[in-house]
C-alpha cells in the first residue's frame, strides 16, 4: 500500500490483478437502474477515485478490497439515483441481471443461481455476492457494503438459510448425505 500510494505502477498492477475482476462480477450481481451503466464501466470509475483518493486511505492491501468495493457501491448508488431522476433507464424492472453463460452446461447451474439470488432481499443477495461470489471476507464485505461485521454475518447467515430452502430438491438430498458423512 505504500508504493501504491506514492505512485509505483507496479503495486497499482498487483492490486488490480487482484480486485478488478472480483470488482466486475460483483458489480454485476447488484440491481442497478441504468442498463446503460456497465458494470465494468462503475468499476473503471471507481479504480479512478480510489487512485485519487489513495493517500487518504489508512489499512492494509487485504482491507484495500473493501475500501475499493465501498467506492464502487457509492457510485452504482450514484449512478441509480441519477438515472430514477433523470429516467434515463428505458423502464426496466431492477431485477438481478448476470452476463449469460456460452456454456450449455454451466447455463443450467447459473440460471439456478440467478433465480435464487434474484429471490434474496437485496442486502442479502449483496452479502452473499460478497463473501461467496467475490471472495471478500466479513470485514471487507462490511466495509463494502456499509453495514456493519454483525450485520454481515446475520445478512449471509440468513441469505444462505433462504438459498437452501429454494435449493432444487436433488440438490438438498446431496447436501445432506455429505453433512451426515462428516
Amino acid at each position: 500500500m505504500t508504493r501504491a500510494k506514492t505512485g509505483d505502477p507496479d503495486a497499482w498492477r498487483e492490486l488490480y490483478r487482484a480486485h478488478a475482476g472480483r470488482l466486475v462480477v460483483w458489480l454485476g450481481t447488484r440491481a442497478h437502474g441504468d442498463t446503460a451503466v456497465a458494470p465494468e464501466d462503475v468499476a473503471a470509475e471507481a479504480w479512478l477515485v480510489a487512485a485519487q483518493k489513495v493517500a487518504d486511505f489508512t489499512g492494509t492491501s487485504e482491507q484495500f478490497a473493501g475500501w475499493l468495493f465501498g467506492i464502487a457501491r457509492n457510485l452504482a448508488a450514484t449512478h441509480h439515483r441519477r438515472s430514477v431522476r433523470r429516467r434515463t433507464d428505458p423502464g426496466l424492472p431492477e431485477t438481478l441481471e448476470l452476463p449469460a453463460s456460452d456454456a450449455v452446461g454451466e447455463a443450467d447451474g447459473r440460471d439456478w443461481v440467478r433465480r435464487a439470488l434474484g429471490q434474496l432481499p437485496p442486502r442479502e443477495r449483496d452479502v452473499v455476492a460478497c463473501i461467496d461470489g467475490v471472495g471478500l471476507d466479513v470485514s471487507a464485505t462490511a466495509e463494502a457494503l456499509g453495514i456493519s461485521a454483525v450485520a454481515v454475518r446475520v445478512a449471509h447467515h440468513r441469505g444462505l438459510r433462504r438459498l437452501r430452502a429454494v435449493a432444487p430438491a436433488e440438490d438438498q438430498s446431496v447436501a445432506a448425505a455429505s453433512s451426515r458423512s462428516r
